[in-house]
């Protein structure tokens, strides 16, 4: 772990150097901690989930606690993306006490686009200031999403949290791997076009500035 550490604040600090600041993470492990199939497999090697959960939290904050004052730092809680299929199902309420208070970073980007990630309820947990941006639209198909249905789950979700911290984007990327998902480029523009409509209509154009 301290290993991992080191690496982490190494990478952070010759991105810093090079004039970057905005950092994401992309973490497809702490979802793990979600699906009950794959909390039964850590439970099969000898570890506590919860336990192992709580020490992930203490490494995340680790590797970031060197990061510049200035440097805005977010983390994607991936749930498996390659050539469109998934890995881990289950709401976030598994972490979100745990992690969402204390785990030092700015934003959560966090899949939303289909029943497997339960309901908005957890964001609860997100300290004030914190943004959360909802992957409402899915980058696993080219089906397009109907918008009013897109404004309706954002407006469910402030219901949680302030509206002015959310935030729109695709639940993931569009390619985890070489080959991509099954989706044209065509259908890729069109949802990234549908991200920027529905963001100005909720937003305004101020929610284009760095870090939203």
């Amino acid at each position: 772990w301290a290993d991992i550490v080191t690496l982490y604040q190494e990478e952070i600090a010759e991105l810093e150097r090079r004039g970057c600041t905005y950092i994401q993470i992309d973490d497809p492990v702490l979802t793990y901690f979600l699906d009950d199939r794959l909390r039964a497999n850590t439970a099969d090697i000898g570890e506590d989930p919860d336990q192992l959960l709580g020490l992930y939290g203490d490494v995340l904050n680790a590797c970031m606690e060197k990061r510049s004052s200035d440097t805005y730092v977010s983390i994607h809680l991936c749930r498996g993306n390659a050539q469109s299929q998934w890995i881990a199902e289950g709401s976030y309420e598994a972490m979100a006490e745990e992690l969402f208070p204390r785990v030092n970073v700015d934003a959560w980007f966090m899949e939303y686009d289909d029943d497997r990630s339960g309901g908005f309820e957890p964001l609860r947990y997100m300290p004030n200031g914190v943004k959360v941006v909802l992957g409402l639209i899915t980058t696993k198909s080219g089906e397009m999403e109907d918008p009013s249905e897109i404004r309706a789950r954002i407006d469910e979700a402030a219901k949680i949290m302030p509206l002015n911290n959310l935030a729109l984007s695709p639940q993931c990327g569009f390619a985890s791997i070489d080959i991509g998902n099954k989706i044209t480029y065509d259908q890729q523009i069109q949802k990234l076009q549908m991200v920027l409509d529905i963001s100005e209509d909720v937003w305004g154009n101020a929610r284009c500035s760095r870090g939203h």
